[in-house]
């Protein structure tokens, strides 16, 4: 297994606990796949011999459960409001990693008070020392929600597609994150590629605009790190219809493949 990236307030000290490798994955817009990705990956991560947790931070509008076929009694809600304990919520998912859902229809979780800003950090500071890996699934957008999940994350990926919206919505995203959070390096993953290459050409594409029109606090644009493409493939809308892991449903499919590349990538980068 390959040696997990520590959190910084614990490098000085070699007694202390060695916490999760946390990673936001988000989009500028919704409908790229954002979510299946985060399960599929999670599941990719898992076969890698490592202990992940999903976090749903989409909170009020999940649906990570729905992309697992879950039905989950115990929500993040409950945790929030003292119903149920912390454990309680943590449920095992297809695929052998373990997910922290949150509830859907919630009005109360549409903007970031200070009571859900609080519980939110309080979680997700009790789950990182118990997994390897902890995948922050956010809302799309850059809402204050999203951008404080994205916020707790030492690494961030961007999930965008090829259509022209998604891009624009995809550098709004890197823009925001660069001047609210200083962030100076982030990954890039392409859903729904036509050809092989293609990603990557897009990748090349969106770090030019970034570098022209991107300046963060310390003066320089924020390096974008390509992670891989994922190619279109009917597999994926299967498995999404019958509410499965593209990875157990069509491990050799295309898009499965695609998404074990960008796992692989990802740790070698740890």
């Amino acid at each position: 297994m390959m040696e997990l990236m520590t959190a910084p307030d614990t490098q000085s000290s070699a007694t202390s606990a060695r916490l999760a490798r946390t990673v936001a994955i988000t989009s500028g817009k919704g409908g790229v796949g954002k979510t299946f990705f985060s399960a599929n990956l999670a599941a990719a991560l898992t076969r890698q011999g490592l202990k992940v947790l999903v976090l749903d931070a989409d909170l009020g509008l999940a649906n990570l459960d729905v992309v697992l076929n879950l039905y989950p009694k115990i929500t993040l809600h409950d945790v929030f409001t003292g119903k149920s304990d912390l454990e309680e919520a943590i449920l095992p998912a297809p695929g052998g990693f373990h997910v922290l859902l949150a509830g859907s229809g919630l009005v109360e979780y549409s903007r970031l008070t200070p009571e859900v800003r609080d519980q939110l950090m309080r979680i997700f500071e009790q789950v990182k020392p118990r997994f390897d890996v902890v995948l922050i699934d956010t809302g799309a957008g850059i809402s204050d929600v999203v951008l404080y999940a994205v916020s707790m994350a030492h690494e961030v990926i961007v999930v965008a597609t090829p259509e022209p919206t998604s891009m624009t919505d995809a550098y709004a995203t890197i823009k925001v994150l660069s001047a609210q959070q200083n962030r100076e390096h982030l990954h890039l993953v392409v859903n729904q590629v036509s050809r092989s290459g293609d990603g990557r050409a897009i990748c090349n594409q969106l770090q030019q605009v970034v570098e022209r029109f991107v300046q963060g606090a310390n003066g320089t644009s924020p390096k974008l790190s390509f992670l891989g493409d994922i190619p279109m493939d009917n597999s994926v809308r299967e498995a999404v219809q019958k509410r499965q892991l593209l990875l157990e449903m069509h491990p050799g499919s295309a898009a499965a493949q695609g998404v074990v590349q960008v796992a692989t990538r990802l740790q070698a980068r740890g």
